[in-house]
């Protein structure tokens, strides 16, 4: 029986070699594979990885243009809703107008008024001027009176109570004088170094004047850019206070990528790095091409609703994420245009420099710019119907609508 088991056990010997033989040359090769794969990734790291730096915590950031009404009042018409696009000028929300046209008549009969009242005041000064060479010439009269009377007074020619008459004569012609040359000071006071158009009373009305068409011209909201509608919460019959929130316009062309990079990334990114953008809206097909325009002055969380307590000892700390603001090439936006608030990955390129210029955007509006001129052409036009030829206050009467012609001129608006 032994000597089976002793043949069985000599012919197993150098099966089981063969087996670790080839265990261990896997292991070799697997050893190797390895070794050859940390070799290649630590070249893919040294020759090009080490030169970009990553997120994929990139947003599409832009301009979101609030819209709300300078005045209060009823809304009677809503020209345009969500997702339509609206041009600069155009009319978005019309507003009731009659509390603001008689508010405007109002304004404009107490500027007629003020013009003729300040006319009156002007003239007045040669009414008074007359009343004192009056007043002078029967004072010189009642004095040359009483010279008579007192070389008459020693011959007897003259009684006493004559005498003390021509006294009492002069002394109210004198009186009458003082009190004529005060009057025409006092008048001139409120004349002196101005006109009827540059008149403080006239001025006073001519600022009520442009007030209220400034509130009557407001009635009408307008879009103050080019743009998306969006938000929209106003409705037609709502009643609105001045400076409430009624839309919002989104300005496309204004857009940029929000990249919230880890601070240790943040070591060797700086402004005027190359970065290329890919959004999930359109995935790798298309690639965007910016630029790092700036970096925010804080972490997001020291920005946040509720910032964390740091100083407190219940807190974890965290890896903290810088926003770097990534401007884009307009017209790679413009031919693949991007929403608010997409999702993106942005890779910044360490060793060079972009070709990409950011664009320089002016954030203002010209809108405005010419109710002021059109006010200015209604109290001109108030001022020279009711002037007449004394806008000058006594002066050239063109010295008034030379001063006028200086402000700038735009038909009026009814």
């Amino acid at each position: 029986m032994s000597a089976p088991n002793s043949t069985e056990q000599t012919a197993a010997a150098p099966s089981n070699g063969n087996g670790n033989g080839k265990r261990k040359r896997q292991l070799i090769v697997l050893t190797l594979l390895i070794l050859a794969i940390a070799v290649l990734l630590f070249l893919y790291w040294f020759l090009h990885a080490r030169f970009f730096e990553e997120t994929d915590d990139a947003y599409v950031g832009g301009n979101v243009v609030q819209i709300s009404s300078q005045v209060g009042g009823t809304v009677t018409a809503v020209k345009t809703d969500d997702t339509q696009i609206v041009q600069v000028g155009q009319s978005l929300v019309t507003l009731d107008a009659a509390d603001a046209q008689v508010a405007m008549a109002q304004a404009e009969a107490a500027l007629a008024q003020a013009v003729r009242q300040t006319r009156q005041v002007f003239l007045n000064n040669d009414n008074l001027e007359a009343a004192v060479v009056t007043a002078q010439t029967n004072l010189e009269r009642a004095q040359e009176d009483l010279r008579r009377r007192q070389g008459g007074i020693a011959a007897g020619a003259v009684s006493q109570e004559d005498l003390t008459h021509a006294q009492d004569v002069a002394k109210t012609a004198a009186a009458a004088l003082k009190q004529a040359r005060t009057a025409l000071s006092a008048n001139r006071a409120l004349t002196d170094k101005t006109s009827v158009t540059e008149h403080p009373n006239v001025q006073q009305a001519a600022a009520q004047v442009r007030n209220a068409y400034l509130n009557f011209s407001r009635v009408n909201v307008s879009a103050p850019i080019t743009g998306f509608v969006s938000k929209r919460s106003v409705q037609v019959g709502q009643r609105i206070a001045a400076g409430a929130p009624l839309m919002a316009i989104v300005p496309l062309e204004q857009i940029w990528i929000d990249a919230n990079f880890k601070e240790s990334q943040l070591k060797h990114i700086h402004i005027g790095q190359a970065v290329e953008v890919i959004a999930d809206a359109y995935g790798s097909d298309v690639t965007y091409h910016g630029v790092v325009q700036g970096f925010s002055a804080g972490t997001g969380s020291a920005f946040s609703l509720l910032p964390a307590q740091n100083a407190t000892g219940n807190w974890i700390k965290v890896v903290q994420r810088v926003p770097v603001r990534v401007a884009l090439d307009p017209k790679e936006v413009q031919a693949h245009p991007l929403r608010i608030g997409l999702s993106t990955t942005a890779t910044v390129d360490l060793r060079s420099e972009s070709q990409v210029k950011p664009v320089v955007i002016n954030y203002q509006t010209d809108i405005y710019k010419d109710l002021n001129a059109q006010a200015d052409a209604v109290v001109r036009r108030i001022i020279s119907q009711n002037a007449g030829s004394a806008a000058g206050g006594g002066d050239n009467p063109d010295n008034a609508s030379m001063k006028q012609e200086r402000r700038p001129a735009a038909a009026p608006r009814t």
